[in-house]
């Protein structure tokens, strides 16, 4: 074989056949993913519920709805945390382009067209994707709606806190501070006085006096961390009976009390589980008291919480935390609420739920924000947020899905399953080849065997060479 030598000229031939351009075979997890869609009519579904938002006659083709869905599962699959991210990771990749369905003389759609799209459709579309891809889950029995875990997390506003203003008069938080240095005698005011004047204030990021001028959902709260930031909360119920599907995702400021997002989010579940069962296909996979148990942590424990859910017929088993000696004069209503809780979570099925609160709560939020690269936000106000939101966990729901079909539910994961199975062979030849080494001198020579080489003969290359190929996973959850 000679050696071609790389052209310098830079000139590419004008007109190219057909059969010679570069293709690509596909990827096998997005071969799958691709054939299920198609098979459950994904692209009639979307074309069908985002028709009335184009106009009919006039105006130059669209982006096909499909294709803007597509490259936000992508999103997700690829752990793309950008609209910017995906469009480049898209045009980067044959394989994905096929899956988008895009012809060899198109263009992958612009991170702009992307933006366009998402402030063109509204919120009931993407919620009726989420809706869509529930369906898909149901009729495959992997839904079952018995018992619901709801959980919050926080996440991380596009936005910082030197840009908050005044609710009251639009001033920055450095002016606001250098008039009061003024009014407390300091006539020029330097940057370690206004430090210091502010180091003694109480109460000095209070969501009621300020707000971010162009994200103003956002709110200020301390984060695990330690540090304070702006930040949205996130809160999702999950199927704990079934195989671990997010029901319903809301949005919320990160400010806001577990107790006071809670409604809203069981609201939204309930809705989801309630179209469920009108439906003929999927309304038999469900159970028949659907969405009646709550599993929860110690944050959403609450005298008026229980009440409120025991007045709804809910079963909880939430955590309960330690407040010591309770007193319950002229509350009859809430001790009742209260101790029946206690009962429950006390119970054989209460510990049972508690210790698979851990696994099918906080694991979802491993996958989606923190693998899935949406834990800081780069959108602002909470009906562009929760657009993406939406599609990134339905994203997750059909991981769900493809775990049961192919035995993995990421891109990531796949190769990680080729790479072990080509580490298993290698292991497997190599021990072949040992043992055919071994039983050689035995048979065709009268020498006796060296002890000292067996173990050489038969493993030529340590264990961790034999599985070279195979990459620990960073997460416990798989990611």
């Amino acid at each position: 074989m000679s050696m071609k030598k790389q052209s310098r000229s830079g000139q590419e031939t004008l007109w190219i056949p057909h059969d010679a351009i570069a293709s690509s075979p596909g990827h096998p997890f997005y071969e799958h993913l691709e054939r299920v869609l198609r098979e459950e009519g994904f692209d009639a579904f979307v074309e069908a519920k985002c028709s009335r938002y184009y106009a009919q006659k006039q105006g130059r083709p669209s982006i096909p709805p499909g294709v803007y869905f597509r490259m936000l599962l992508i999103g997700y699959f690829e752990r793309l945390d950008s609209e910017r991210g995906i469009c480049w990771r898209c045009s980067d990749s044959l394989s994905l382009r096929r899956f988008l369905g895009l012809a060899l003389d198109e263009s992958t759609p612009d991170h702009s067209s992307l933006s366009r799209i998402r402030t063109r459709l509204p919120l009931e579309v993407h919620t009726s994707v989420f809706g869509w891809v529930l369906g898909v889950l149901a009729r495959k029995g992997l839904i079952d709606g018995k018992t619901l875990g709801v959980d919050a997390t926080t996440l991380e506003a596009n936005a910082a806190l030197r840009s908050i203003v005044r609710r009251d008069t639009g001033e920055s938080y450095e002016l606001f501070l250098m008039d009061l240095a003024r009014k407390s005698g300091v006539e020029t005011p330097t940057r370690e006085d206004i430090v210091k004047l502010d180091k003694k204030r109480p109460k000095k990021g209070s969501n009621k006096d300020w707000v971010h001028p162009h994200d103003p959902d956002a709110e200020i709260m301390r984060m695990k961390s330690g540090g304070t930031h702006l930040a949205h909360k996130a809160e999702h119920a999950v199927d704990m009976s079934g195989e671990g599907a997010v029901l319903a995702v809301t949005l919320h400021g990160g400010a806001k009390g577990d107790p006071k997002s809670l409604p809203d989010t069981l609201k939204e579940a309930q809705s989801n589980l309630e179209e469920l069962a009108d439906d003929e296909d999927t309304g038999e996979q469900l159970h028949e008291d659907a969405g009646r148990e709550v599993v929860m942590d110690k944050g959403y424990h609450g005298n008026d919480t229980l009440l409120a859910l025991s007045d709804e017929d809910y079963r909880t088993y939430i955590s309960e935390p330690d407040r010591g000696r309770r007193r319950w004069k002229d509350k009859k209503d809430e001790q009742a609420a209260t101790y029946a809780n206690r009962r429950r979570i006390r119970g054989d099925r209460g510990k049972r739920l508690l210790r698979r609160r851990g696994e099918l709560l906080e694991r979802p939020f491993a996958h989606y924000l923190e693998a899935g690269g949406m834990r800081r936000t780069h959108l602002r106000k909470h009906g562009n947020i929760l657009k993406r939101l939406l599609v990134h966990v339905a994203g997750f729901n059909l991981g769900i899905l493809m775990r049961k079909l192919i035995g993995k539910g990421t891109p990531k994961e796949y190769a990680g399953l080729k790479a072990a199975l080509r580490a298993a062979f290698s292991c497997l030849l190599a021990l072949l080849q040992g043992y055919f080494k071994l039983m050689r001198p035995a048979r065709y020579t009268n020498f006796p065997v060296q002890p000292d080489r067996v173990a050489d003969d038969i493993f030529p290359l340590s264990v961790p060479e034999y599985f070279s190929g195979m990459k620990i996973s960073a997460f416990s959850t798989g990611c």
